[in-house]
């Protein structure tokens, strides 16, 4: 199944991409909140799979405007760093051995359309394969983690690179965590809806020129292993995201280096789910 807020509301999108406000076919069974969605899970897939689209809007005659991050307040997020081993060679690192954990402050969480605006500094672009969670716990089994997960969805970890390394130690949240830098969208995809949910294709595009593009099989650390393992050490509870980690290709990588600038159009995907559009701003 595939789901999506729109205009703040939760739909269900159809095969026929057909968007479905849940409240309203549901006759108030479930409420209209995105969030809260995630505390029925299980029961919300029942609902929906009893969902007709008499009453629905058809995608493409939803402004793009209109969609917005359908993880939008999670309690927990959880990013993953150098979780592809190309990543972690372009970025002069070693294979890790542990996942390098680190959050993004929700306050940055963004929609997956509309504009970015660049604070002073090397801004650079990271396009994940974003994990929800629906039922949560503690001491997650990997062998059982893909049925806990609520769905996936495109997301951009964007990085102010002279702020992640100020000071003493690394301040990889700070540096991650503008307004606007953590945009997840446009619909969430049940894993069920892949032939294989731990082979999956995502990039990015700037200008028209791809920047990145790997698959989520060649992971260091697979989904299911990244649930077990944070779920070993903290709860893990509904409605939580999980940025995955990004393949090689970001520009602090390259020769030179390349970082974003105003007037650059950033385009993200993971094929089966969709893509991001974003333009960069400066109020600056």
């Amino acid at each position: 199944m595939r789901f999506a807020n729109i205009s703040g509301r939760l739909n269900l999108v159809t095969p026929s991409d057909v968007a479905v406000d849940v409240e309203r076919a549901s006759e108030g069974n479930f409420g209209a909140r995105v969030q809260g969605a995630y505390e029925r899970w299980d029961e919300l897939i029942k609902t929906a799979e009893g969902l007709t689209e008499s009453a629905g809007t058809p995608l493409a005659a939803i402004a793009p405007e209109d969609f917005g991050n359908p993880a939008p307040q999670p309690r927990q997020v959880f990013a993953i760093g150098l979780n592809y081993a190309d990543h972690a060679a372009e970025s002069n690192f070693a294979v890790p051995e542990e996942p390098p954990v680190f959050t993004k402050f929700a306050t940055s969480l963004s929609k997956p359309y509309g504009t970015v605006v660049l604070p002073p500094g090397k801004v650079d672009w990271e396009v994940e394969l974003v994990v929800v969670i629906g039922r949560g716990g503690h001491r997650i089994p990997a062998q059982e983690a893909w049925s806990r997960v609520a769905g996936v969805s495109v997301g951009q970890d964007l990085s102010e690179r002279d702020r992640q390394r100020v000071g003493p130690a690394p301040q990889f949240s700070m540096g991650k965590s503008f307004p606007s830098f953590g945009p997840i969208g446009p619909l969430l995809v049940t894993p069920d809806e892949f032939d294989n949910p731990d082979d999956l294709e995502l990039g990015c595009l700037i200008n028209g020129e791809q920047m990145q593009k790997g698959k989520t099989a060649d992971m260091i650390f697979p989904v299911p292993e990244l649930i077990a393992r944070l779920s070993a050490i903290t709860p893990l509870l509904p409605g939580d995201v999980i940025f995955t980690g990004t393949p090689a290709g970001v520009g602090i990588g390259r020769t030179p280096q390349r970082f974003l600038a105003p007037g650059d159009e950033l385009v993200s995907y993971v094929r089966g789910v969709g893509q991001m559009h974003h333009l960069m701003v400066t109020d600056h």
